[in-house]
């Protein structure tokens, strides 16, 4: 008997066995966007933020960043809402900084900073607030979802 040699049939487990693997593939890059593009990262040394006359370097694992805007409310009043056992960054989008005591730690920065900062974190209301976790030296990242205060 002789062997046919040639084209094989349609295989319906080969079918399968493509559609399978794609599958895969495509699950994998969709966790790993949702897994990465959910928290922002931030690094301190790329991006200038100014504590009175001077950068602010971060030295605290943890902080929870509140972005607001002094004309539209005032610090004292946002931080009424705020529960936090981290130390309190505040970013005012107006740049105002009052004179404090009570260890919150007012910075600001210039508008090529303080736009991106924005658009990376996707803040569309004010006041917000979140926490960041020290990845390594003075790359930070976001460490829970963006809260927006009433």
């Amino acid at each position: 008997m002789e062997q046919v040699r040639g084209r094989r049939g349609f295989s319906l487990s080969y079918l399968f066995a493509s559609f399978f693997g794609a599958l895969m593939v495509a699950s994998a890059f969709a966790y790993y966007n949702y897994r990465f593009a959910q928290f922002k990262f931030i690094d301190f040394n790329e991006w200038v933020f100014y504590e009175k006359s001077t950068l602010f370097t971060p030295q605290e694992p943890n902080y929870t960043v509140v972005v607001f805007s002094s004309n539209q409310t005032a610090l004292d009043e946002i931080l009424l809402k705020v529960k936090s056992k981290y130390p309190i960054l505040a970013i005012d989008l107006y740049q105002h900084r009052d004179k404090r005591d009570d260890g919150i730690i007012q910075i600001s920065a210039g508008m090529n900073t303080l736009l991106p900062f924005v658009q990376r974190f996707n803040i569309y209301e004010i006041p917000a607030v979140f926490t960041i976790t020290k990845n390594k030296e003075t790359l930070y990242k976001q460490d829970s979802l963006i809260q927006v205060l009433n």
